[in-house]
């Protein structure tokens, strides 16, 4: 281990190095340790620690493309039998996993180490990671700033060099903004490309997905490859894909792309000058590649899939509260769970079966135009956020605002809120700062956020890439090509935290 320097390398980089037996897994293992307990203290990426598992795995013979590697899991459908999966909530502290989820399970396969789960909001529901139970993850480029949501523990994590992958999912972009606040690379695959059984076979009606957050493509890629899966469990099967994904990362492109973007908010709503910015660039940079580069929007009503999005949101969430009966042994109340949890529950609540089916005619509409428009165009650019991150705290409810919710909670009154336009308006205030990334889950299209730009003061923008279903490798070996350019920010810049 003398001079070795653990944070320079990404996953496959020590998966090497334990094949070479120039480090044991017993060594990496200590080392993450080592990094947890100094930097958590300060970050609250990590919430729950599995050391003594971690060293009795370190021992044993491991075989997998990420053989001896440490990693975290994220505390939210990422089960580990025996061990507790809390969904950031205190409702669920008792809560101890039965089983392995599959994709736990194929994680294990592939040699991994896991040393225990990161911070989630509740329920992973917001794009910020401060839930009332755990407190508050800081972005490691910034302490001051959120590192995003749902996957900001695990992108806590990465970036700061406590492991060099963690687990993540999304649903309406929670590995790609959390990727884009913290300089790292994050891919939502294929709707059924990865597992989400063998307990479900759709997450959040099949907009969720799991996969990772990684420093480099390559690890991504190789992750794909593990994780990638036709599941007996699965409501949804990905277009099949005969190739290797690590190998699409390292393979050049060969033929001119032609590439839409834009800068516009599909809602309408205000984009920061920075994440804008970043855009041109990226623009600017890919016609400088060879590519054919069109300022163009998609056929998509944006406002439609806002509102389809949330009418989901506030159904899940309704079932959520629900499904708590089981665990808790009686029906949940509004003293279980945070205030804004309870509220969009009650809104779920007072969605009809009509409204909710209506909605998801919508993604199927959306899909079928974002198919069409991939006919002319290979891949759609857009920032992965309309603004920079906000700072820890700010985009907590007022007081006035925590006060409505309240009284609407105890009086019963999710269809006078709908009834009065409240669902615009939470539209407007959730999706604002997040607009671009919730239309590649509804339509079950891959998408990525690359670090490609920082702010003047010096924190991480993503620019997010989509390509059509199924074609996860034109976006890696994209993705592959930008990462060697001057333009890709190292997470080795990421300030010693």
């Amino acid at each position: 281990m003398e001079g070795f320097r653990y944070k320079e390398y990404d996953g496959l980089g020590l998966a090497e190095l334990v094949k070479k037996k120039e480090v044991h897994p017993k060594e990496l293992v200590e080392e993450a340790i080592t990094q947890i307990e100094t930097k958590n203290p300060a970050l609250n990426a990590v919430i729950h620690k599995m050391y003594e598992q971690a060293r009795n795995t370190a021992d044993k013979e491991l075989t997998g493309a990420f053989a001896g590697v440490p990693m975290l899991l994220k505390d939210i459908t990422q089960e580990i039998k025996g061990e507790p999966l809390t969904a950031g909530s205190r409702s669920l502290q008792a809560y101890q996993a039965k089983a392995d989820s599959e994709y736990t399970r194929r994680l294990k396969e592939a040699g991994v180490v896991i040393l225990g789960q990161t911070n989630v909001p509740e329920f992973a529901l917001v794009a910020v990671t401060e839930p009332t139970h755990y407190g508050a993850t800081k972005n490691p480029w910034n302490p001051f700033y959120t590192p995003g949501g749902s996957s900001g523990g695990s992108a806590a994590a990465v970036a700061s060099g406590i492991v060099p992958i963690a687990g993540a999912n999304d649903g309406g972009g929670s590995i790609r903004i959390p990727a884009a606040y913290c300089g790292l690379f994050g891919l939502k695959p294929t709707r059924g490309r990865t597992p989400v059984g063998p307990t479900y076979g759709r997450a959040w009606q099949g907009a969720s997905v799991e996969h990772v957050l990684t420093k480099s493509v390559r690890d991504s890629a190789a992750m794909l490859d593990e994780l990638r899966i036709h599941e007996k469990s699965a409501a949804f099967y990905a277009p099949p894909f005969e190739g290797n994904y690590l190998r699409a990362c390292h393979t050049p492109l060969g033929q001119k792309l032609r590439i839409a973007y834009t800068t516009k908010s599909p809602i309408g709503t205000k984009l920061h000058p920075e994440c804008e910015s970043a855009v041109l660039k990226a623009a600017k940079m890919l016609e400088g590649m060879g590519h054919i580069v069109e300022e163009k929007e998609v056929p998509v009503d944006g406002q439609k899939i806002a509102r389809s999005y949330l009418t989901m949101y506030f159904g899940e969430t309704a079932a959520i509260l629900t499904s708590l009966e089981e665990t808790l042994g009686r029906k949940a109340t509004m003293n279980d769970v945070e205030a804004s949890t309870w509220l969009l529950g009650m809104l779920g609540r007072a969605t009809t079966a009509e409204e909710f089916v209506l909605g998801l005619r919508e993604w199927d509409k959306a899909a079928f135009q974002m198919e069409c428009f991939h006919e002319t165009y290979d891949m759609y650019v857009t920032p992965t956020t309309a603004f920079p991150p906000a700072k820890i705290g700010e985009l907590e409810p007022t007081t006035s605002e925590r006060l409505l919710m309240g009284t609407v909670s105890r009086l019963g009154l999710g269809s006078l809120l709908k009834r009065v336009g409240i669902v615009d308006q939470i539209a407007q205030k959730n999706l604002m700062r997040t607009p671009f990334t919730q239309l590649a889950n509804l339509t079950g299209q891959p998408a990525m956020s690359l670090p490609l730009h920082r702010t003047s003061e010096g924190l991480p923008i993503g620019v997010q890439v989509m390509a059509a279903k199924g074609r996860e490798d034109l976006l890696l070996q994209l993705a592959g090509e930008v990462e060697q350019s001057e333009h890709w920010l190292k997470v080795e810049s990421c300030p010693p935290f």
